[in-house]
């Protein structure tokens, strides 16, 4: 069975999508994408720098084109049996299988970005990479922590993301440290994604959620929240809406993708993030990456 994974945040590069443009196809959904934003996204993704990259307003807006682009460029070849997206590549895979149109997808994307923006204006935070200890130690050490802190990303084995206040996720690293931790990393992203401080975005989100048509897709997708295979377009409304708040549990949906048969996977979208953490959860399997070439 094919699995397809849709990368997150992280995953962007300087000139992503160039080659996608130069489809005919390609270059017709890029200009759709600029007209839904009102501004012109392809020009930042093909000539931008690394920093005009990094603004969480381009970022989702330009990996989500980016992925679905290229899924449905893919065209016969791309035959999901299953399908997962890590944080806001829930929305690509949703997009490529269907479920979502890409007016919608990345009108919510759009509304996403600017919400977790807005949501990190409000309340200053932070995440932070910690790598080397067991998911209950971390979870027990954020709990015993003052303030708003939690783990955010569980990646892969030994390699957790923690989200929170940016006092309480610098003080969980200190005590992460102390108890065992290899190394822990403070991350140069915007702010305590998922994570409590993201209820004011979740809150505009569902708003806009709640307007769409959301279609029984044409795969399982495998939900960050629960990490289990979703069909009921009812359920995978509430899923997107609660993921906001909730850690994406990546390690657990790849090895629950392995028990319900995937035998390897395709990464659809910039980078290579997501087969790099599939090999740390299990390296018996191929793993590659999507492209027209």
């Amino acid at each position: 069975m094919k699995a397809y994974l849709f990368p997150g945040q992280g995953s962007q590069f300087p000139g992503m999508g160039n080659e996608l443009y130069k489809t005919k196809e390609g270059k017709k959904l890029f200009e759709k994408a600029n007209n839904i934003l009102g501004f012109d996204i392809s020009k930042v993704m093909f000539d931008g720098t690394k920093e005009d990259l990094k603004k969480t307003n381009i970022t989702q807006p330009a990996i989500f084109i980016h992925s679905v682009v290229l899924s449905k460029l893919l065209k016969n070849s791309f035959k999901p049996d299953m399908v997962a997206g890590h944080s806001l590549g829930e929305f690509s895979a949703l997009t490529a299988i269907k479920s979502i149109s890409f007016e919608d997808g990345l009108m919510l994307v759009n509304i996403r970005a600017k919400a977790m923006q807005n949501a990190c204006n409000y309340e200053r935070g932070s995440m932070a990479a910690v790598l080397g200890m067991e998911d209950k130690l971390v979870e027990d050490i954020c709990s015993e922590t003052n303030g708003i802190v939690v783990a955010a990303n569980y990646n892969c084995p030994g390699q957790i993301v923690i989200s929170g206040q940016s006092i309480a996720v610098e003080k969980a690293c200190e005590n992460l440290k102390k108890n065992g931790a290899k190394r822990t990393l403070i991350l140069p992203v915007g702010g305590a994604f998922h994570s409590p401080l993201m209820d004011l975005a979740k809150s505009e989100l569902e708003k806009a959620i709640n307007l769409i048509n959301i279609k029984k897709p044409i795969c399982p997708i495998y939900q960050n929240i629960f990490s289990l295979p979703e069909r009921d377009p009812q359920s995978i409304k509430n899923n997107i809406i609660s993921q906001l708040t909730a850690p994406v549990r990546w390690t657990s949906i790849i090895k629950n993708m392995i028990k319900d048969g995937a035998q390897d996977f395709t990464e659809i979208g910039p980078g290579n993030v997501l087969q790099g953490l599939c090999k740390k959860i299990s390296s018996n399997y191929e793993t590659f990456s999507a492209s027209i070439i």
